[in-house]
This record gives C-alpha cells, structure tokens and sequence, in this order.
C-alpha cells in the first residue's frame, strides 16, 4: 500500500503554517519546478537515457566513481580517502556527475527557492520525515580501503537495507552544501524512485503543491529579502551569474512585472 500524502498549498502563509508545524520541523526537503517530476536519482535517468541493461546498473555505477577517483587527483586540493565513498559521491555530484545521492536540504526556505525559482507550473516540495527513519553521518571508515567500495557496500556499513533511503551527509561538507544547508537521500535501489520506495512506510513522505504564479511571486520577495538567492546558494562566480535571472524580475523602485 502506498502512503503518499499530497498537500495543495495556495499562500505563502499557507506554507510557513505547514513547515512551522510539530509534524514538518525536522523534515529534510527537496524542490522541483514540476510537480509531476518523480525522485529519480541522476544516476538512474542517465542509465535509463542510455538504454543501459539494469542487470549492468550498479556495476557501470561503481565504475564512474573509481574513474572519477583515478582522474580527479589533478583537480583537487585535498583528496578524499579511496574508501570515503559518500564523500567521492558528494565531489562527483558537486561538478555534475550523475550519482544516487538526490540534493535535499534541511531548509525549507532553500527547498522553496529551488521549485520557485525557474518554475512556470504549479511547483513541488517533497518533505521526508526523517525522524521517521533516521539521519546518518556518513563518517569514513578506518580501514585502509585498496578498491574504493561500492556505494551497496558503503550503504551496507551503515545498516541501510535494500528496501531503504539513506538520509545524510559526507562528514566534511563543501562549500555548496553548508551553503545550501543541504542532505543527500540516497537509496539502497536505484532502479525505483525514491518517493516509491518511501511511500512503502507510512507518515514517511509528503509532497506539497504550491500553486500559482501569486503564491510563486510572494514567495519569491520573501526569499529575496532574506538573502537566499542563487549568489549565496552557489557561493562562486557561477552562483552569482545564475542570481541574475531573478535580477531580471525585481527592482528597489519598481515591479517590473507590472
């Protein structure tokens, strides 16, 4: 049976109610500009866009990341340990590799941002109540890996079963990641989406529609003003460029909508 609970949000005020609640207050929270878009983890739609046979999925998985290790040394200034496989996953997310860790956020406020931002349809945050399955540190073993372990086996280390998401974090966090505030879900399968494999346990995961461009123009004002914008979520040159499309839509001395 699948517990899915879906929430039409119409206000802002109606969204600051809902994440203020006892019942939302430690969720982790993740936004999508479409609300039909399921928690695909990258790694599995770019296997699936590239008609790779499932029965190869977690091999072709675990081989991108020993690639990524051989040849990122160049570009690091410290390298994680070969065993530190969370760690590997977050550096390769980083830079735009597909990994099965999907970008959630302990905000509410930065999730808003994301499904708002460049939304033109009713928009989606997921919450995942986390104290219903616990959050995870994912501190790097001692043991002096040879063979960087694949992320089943890294998931394995944790107690994560394979009917299970993993929520958490690499222990030391880059600069994206504190900005964002951010957490990782990352499932155990990656041939199901991750709002599937939660919906199996109840009061689990949410999904709120925010609807309309008045709730969309509202909230957009009130993350302005509170300085989350795409120049302090992505704290480099290339967040500070991406900040200047709602640059476009906003002025001190006027709406330039109206």
């Amino acid at each position: 049976m699948r517990h899915l609970k879906i929430i039409n949000i119409q206000t802002w005020d109606e969204y600051l109610d809902l994440i203020n609640s006892e019942h939302f207050r430690n969720g982790a929270f993740r936004g999508q500009l479409d609300t039909n878009w399921q928690l695909w983890p990258t790694i599995t739609r770019e296997l699936m866009n590239r008609k790779v046979k499932p029965k190869y999925w977690t091999e072709q998985e675990h081989r991108a990341i020993w690639i990524f290790q051989r040849k990122a040394i160049h570009f690091l200034d410290k390298v994680p340990d070969i065993g530190d496989t969370f760690r590997w996953m977050a550096l390769m997310q980083h830079h735009g590799a597909p990994t099965r860790l999907l970008d959630f956020t302990w905000s509410p406020y930065v999730a808003a941002f994301f499904a708002l931002e460049s939304s033109t349809t009713d928009a989606a945050i997921w919450a995942i109540n986390t104290p219903n399955i616990g959050t995870h540190c994912f501190v790097p073993k001692a043991q002096a890996d040879t063979w960087v372990p694949s992320p089943e086996e890294s998931l394995n280390r944790f107690g994560i079963k394979i009917d299970e998401v993993a929520i958490g974090e690499p222990f030391f966090k880059n600069h994206r990641l504190i900005a964002q505030s951010g957490t990782f879900a990352c499932p155990f399968d990656i041939t199901k989406p991750i709002d599937e494999i939660l919906t199996e346990k109840e009061d689990t995961i949410a999904k709120f529609v925010l609807k309309g461009p008045k709730l969309r123009k509202q909230a957009m004002q009130e993350l302005y003003r509170m300085n989350i914008t795409h120049a302090t979520l992505f704290p480099d040159l290339d967040g500070l460029s991406r900040s200047l499309r709602y640059e476009l839509e906003t002025h001190f001395r006027y709406d330039p909508t109206e």
